[in-house]
């Protein structure tokens, strides 16, 4: 029997572990330098205020409010074919999947090995002769690993919170992806209705001006008008029908780019009739504005899940600076003679179990550079998500103030119209009766196809202006509960930067591994519902 080990041994061992202990790497005086900004704290300006009127907010089919069935097929075909589109929801996968592998670090590791070899023993006189020389025989060795770590610190939960958290922020990336998809065939539709109207004014001028031309031959001819006239009233035509030209080309690059953004090639695009949009409803702001942008725009929502995903990975990076437990085991044999399979009985078996411990004790100022950059990592995420904030709010207020000035527009290019007509119909008049010359007529002319040409734009500015009103606002995202609770954006939100976590947070496995679990499901159903906007139109 072995004497015990002295009491002065023993103390001085614990004394030694406690110096250690106390010399390792201290994660001290690294931390996050800002925070995020509430979104009632902003003052949302007088366009903000002056707007709301308790409206709803934007439906997840709101192109449907431009009340063309048309545009409504094309917007479906464009979200189930737009490769961009597509990339964006293989990326919703791929995060999920990663979620996936941060998760399987919860659980118990098993892996087992198994070699089989046939070994050809040398006889010669460097390695033999001796009792095996020239013989034949098997080396063969299993083994059956077990590996389990002890999660005290809650690093690897962290972990698989912080991929969760990713995964989320590619859906709601996926969401703004089709959010700015669905804009963009919008915008493209509205410009393919301006270009025809321009067209229409176009071809009336081009009408205009042959009348015109027609009536200084006639002045000619009754001795009243002059060559002069008749070459001055002739010079525009050419213009006039290269513009005609310039509008087709316009319209048909048009009707390219739909195709494009649909995912299908040009000549699908040649089918496209002339567009019929209409918006007679007035645009309304929600009540809740701005407090509840962060839970309806797609891109502060992301902002928000990549500022909980840089938490965690703080916390991810203080469980560094804490021993690592792992709880190992191992069974296996080994046999170098007999059979082939001689080993599974044979006395040669092994087996191992126990815990193993590291401690960082000397790095370099590795592990507190790496806190330092998870810490500066989450103040770039929230600075980029208080940017979010700023820019949403920005793009209402800016909106808001292009539709009331728009709408003045409107009633101002109406009568400018309504003047320039009459202005050129009393100087073509004068000019019939030979009281005026070509000149006013031309001056009135070009005064009236300006006026239409303004009365087109400001109308297809309109309609772009709720356009982009509706994107400003979330185009439609569910309800806040896609985005990250507000104590999840927060650094050090857990007890993993220096004190044990519970047990059932850190050591039951089976619970936490069904939580992340759930979670992992939920972002994927959120990824692909969103992606695949299942209020979108169907094509028709």
């Amino acid at each position: 029997m072995q004497s015990p080990v002295p009491k002065g041994i023993a103390a001085a061992a614990v004394l030694t572990i406690l110096l250690t202990i106390a010399g390792c790497a201290s994660p001290g005086g690294v931390a996050p330098q800002t925070h995020t900004i509430n979104p009632a704290s902003l003052d949302a300006g007088n366009a903000i205020r002056a707007a709301n009127a308790d409206a709803q907010w934007p439906a997840a089919d709101w192109w449907r409010a431009y009340n063309d069935p048309q545009l409504d097929r094309w917007i479906a075909d464009a979200q189930a074919g737009n490769p961009s589109l597509a990339v964006a929801q293989a990326r919703v996968r791929e995060a999920a999947s990663m979620a996936g592998v941060a998760r399987a670090a919860l659980a118990p590791q098993v892996n087992g090995s198994l070699s089989i070899q046939r070994q050809q023993w040398a006889d010669n006189v460097f390695y033999g002769p001796g009792p095996l020389a020239g013989a034949q025989s098997w080396n063969n060795t299993g083994t059956l690993g077990l590996a389990y770590h002890l999660d005290f610190w809650g690093k690897d939960k962290n972990a698989a919170e912080r991929a969760l958290d990713l995964a989320h922020a590619s859906a709601a990336d996926a969401r703004a992806a089709q959010l700015e998809l669905q804009a963009n065939v919008v915008r493209t539709y509205i410009e393919m209705s301006l270009n025809y109207a321009l067209l229409d004014i176009a071809k009336a001028t081009l009408q205009q001006q042959q009348q015109i031309v027609d009536l200084a031959n006639r002045r000619l001819k009754g001795g009243i008008g002059t060559q002069l006239e008749v070459s001055q009233a002739a010079t525009p035509m050419p213009e006039y029908e290269r513009q005609i030209d310039a509008i087709d080309e316009k319209i048909a690059l048009g009707r390219n780019q739909l195709a494009a953004l649909a995912g299908k090639g040009p000549g699908a695009g040649d089918a496209i009739q002339r567009p019929a949009l209409s918006l007679a409803a007035p645009a309304g702001l929600p009540a809740a504005l701005p407090a509840d942008l962060i839970g309806h725009r797609p891109d502060v929502v992301a902002a928000r899940w990549t500022v909980a995903a840089q938490a965690r990975g703080i916390d991810v990076a203080k469980a560094g600076f804490y021993p690592d437990i792992n709880l190992l085991a191992s069974i296996g044999g080994y046999a170098a003679m007999g059979p082939l399979f001689q080993f599974l009985k044979s006395p040669s078996h092994s087996w191992s179990v126990g815990p193993a411990l590291t401690l960082p004790i000397f790095d370099g100022g590795r592990l507190r550079s790496q806190l330092g950059a998870a810490s500066a990592g989450y103040d770039e995420a929230v600075e980029r998500y208080n940017q979010s904030i700023v820019g949403a709010l920005k793009d209402i207020s800016d909106q808001l103030i292009r539709i009331r000035s728009l709408t003045t527009q409107a009633d101002d290019a109406d009568r400018s119209v309504a003047a320039a007509r009459r202005n050129y119909e009393l100087s073509r008049e004068g000019y019939r009766r030979g009281l005026t010359d070509y000149l006013n007529v031309l001056v009135a002319q070009n005064q009236l196809l300006r006026a239409q040409e303004g009365v087109a734009k400001v109308q297809a500015e309109r309609l772009g202006a709720h356009a982009s009103l509706m994107t400003a606002l979330g185009g439609g995202l569910d309800d806040p509960a896609n985005g990250p609770r507000d104590n999840e954006t927060l650094p050090a939100h857990g007890k993993g930067s220096g004190e044990s976590k519970s047990g059932a947070a850190s050591s039951d496995t089976a619970t936490a591994d069904a939580n992340v679990n759930a979670k992992t499901n939920a972002a994927i159903t959120a990824a692909t519902t969103a992606s695949r906007a299942p209020n979108a139109p169907t094509s028709e």
